[in-house]
């Protein structure tokens, strides 16, 4: 029995682990300003990361300018800070048309 007690308690284990790793899908177009800004979904950061790959893969960049990134990041939070109902996709597609 000693033998195939770790196998055993293992495979008691096993549930209570793969249940603590379920995973959640955020659709990134309807975060807001409010959601971005408070880290109600995640660390801010976390999303600007996202859409900055989401937007450079939009547009076949593959170059990122650290410095730019930041500046953007902040000029977002900025604008979040004083339009919370503001869908942070829709900033950003804003600021990236020019508009």
């Amino acid at each position: 029995m000693l033998k195939y007690g770790p196998v055993v308690i293992g495979l008691f284990l096993l549930p209570s682990i793969s249940g603590a790793r379920a995973q959640v899908t955020v659709d990134v177009s309807k975060i807001t300003c409010e959601q971005f800004t408070l880290f109600k979904i995640t660390n801010p950061r976390n999303i600007a990361l996202w859409i900055s790959g989401y937007v450079h893969g939009q547009r076949s960049d593959k170059i990122v300018d650290p410095q730019t990134f930041e500046t953007n990041v902040q000029q977002l939070k900025d604008y979040c800070v004083s339009n919370p109902k503001d869908t942070v996709m829709d900033v950003v597609t804003r600021q990236t048309s020019g508009k």
